[in-house]
C-alpha cells in the first residue's frame, strides 16, 4: 500500500509539472494531452493493481501485475527512444541539406 501511495504522489508531481509547463507555454497542446493521458493511465493502473493481478493470473503469467506493468513500460520506453532516434536522424539530414544549400549559395 505504501508503494502505491508513493507512486501516486510521484504521478501527481509529474502531472503538476506538465500543467506548469503548459502554463509557461513550454509544451504544446498535443504534448500536454499525451503526457496528461499517460500519467492518468499510470495512476489508474497503480490504483487497480489487484484487478491487474487477477487478470495476469487468469492469463497464465507467472509475474504479478506490477511486473507486467513494468515490462509494458520498458517496451513503450524502448519504442519511444526508437521513434526519437528516427526523428533525430531526419532532423540531422534536413540540417545537412540546409547547410549545404546555404554554403552553395554563399559560394556563388
Amino acid at each position: 500500500m505504501f508503494q502505491q501511495i508513493l507512486a501516486l504522489i510521484i504521478i501527481l508531481f509529474f502531472i503538476s509539472r506538465i500543467v506548469w509547463q503548459k502554463k509557461k507555454k513550454q509544451i504544446n497542446n498535443n504534448e500536454f494531452i499525451f503526457w496528461l493521458t499517460f500519467w492518468i493511465i499510470a495512476g489508474v493502473a497503480i490504483l487497480s493493481l489487484k484487478y491487474i493481478d487477477k487478470i495476469v493470473g487468469f492469463l497464465g503469467f507467472s509475474g504479478t501485475g506490477i511486473d507486467i506493468l513494468f515490462y509494458i513500460a520498458v517496451v513503450i520506453l524502448v519504442y519511444l527512444v526508437f521513434k526519437i532516434r528516427i526523428r533525430q536522424a531526419r532532423i540531422e539530414k534536413n540540417i545537412t541539406e540546409i547547410v549545404r544549400n546555404i554554403s552553395l549559395k554563399n559560394k556563388e
